[in-house]
């Protein structure tokens, strides 16, 4: 088992898989429950499954697809999208997953963290960051599927979520998200040293050596990667896939 965390994850729109760049013009990728089936076989430590257009939508969780994940997957899983109360998440428990996301929700009721945390424990409460580089205000944190701007700095409201009960971060660069143009390392550094819990970069892998930059010079706890394990490459067909734990033990040592 590698040391650092390497997550799929992966993005639900519907009943099928999409993968995005920078958040817009989602792509289809194929079917949740056979992509689990896939992972199954790789072995995957962990999966993260995302909802693209539930919060966005201003709908919740899609549960009988969420349910046929559940029933088929080997390896803990994570949900987000659509969260808006705790009783949301305790249906997600439910279910067989043994983590939550939250985003856009914290806007409107920020005390969600707390009593998740509260109810449940800080251990399965990821809170997203999505953050958007603005030219005249820096970074500014995103909702609702990046459509919703925040006067929010991503390290400020990190601090935040972590005083409320957050137990890990899940912080995605809008800017970078499915270009395989890197990691932002520097934001992702700034904010894992800003907090004491696991910080997830996501957002931008491209290659073995992206992982480990991100891991060794951004302090990540763990890396969250989409385009490199549902493509054959950049600019190639689907294939859903796993780094080799070998080269990638090398590059995060």
């Amino acid at each position: 088992m590698l040391r650092t965390r390497i997550i799929p994850c992966l993005l639900l729109r519907d009943d099928g898989l999409v993968k995005t760049v920078r958040f817009s013009a989602p792509s289809y990728i194929g079917d949740p429950v056979n992509t689990v089936r896939i992972f199954n076989e790789l072995e995957v430590d962990e999966l993260t499954f995302l909802d693209i257009e539930a919060s966005r939508m201003g709908r919740g969780p899609n549960v009988q697809i969420l349910r046929d994940i559940a029933n088929e997957c080997f390896m803990p899983l994570a949900y987000g999208g659509g969260i808006r109360t705790v009783q949301d998440a305790e249906r997600i428990f439910q279910i067989g997953f043994e983590k939550v996301v939250v985003n856009s929700a914290l806007f409107d009721t920020p005390t969600l963290v707390s009593d998740m945390a509260q109810k449940f424990g800080s251990q399965a409460v990821i809170v997203a960051i999505d953050a958007k580089r603005q030219a005249l205000r820096g970074y500014q944190v995103a909702s609702r599927s990046a459509t919703v701007l925040h006067r929010r700095d991503p390290v400020e409201w990190a601090r935040e979520v972590e005083r409320l009960g957050a137990g890990e971060i899940l912080l995605t660069s809008v800017d970078r998200e499915g270009t395989w143009k890197g990691f932002d390392v520097d934001l992702t550094a700034r904010v894992s040293a800003a907090v004491g819990i696991p910080v997830i970069a996501n957002g931008g892998a491209g290659s073995l050596q992206d992982i480990g930059e991100v891991v060794k010079r951004g302090g990540a706890s763990a890396v969250g990667l989409g385009s490199m394990v549902v493509y054959q490459s950049r600019g190639m067909g689907v294939l859903v896939n796993f780094p080799d734990r070998a080269r990638l033990a090398r590059e995060i040592s």
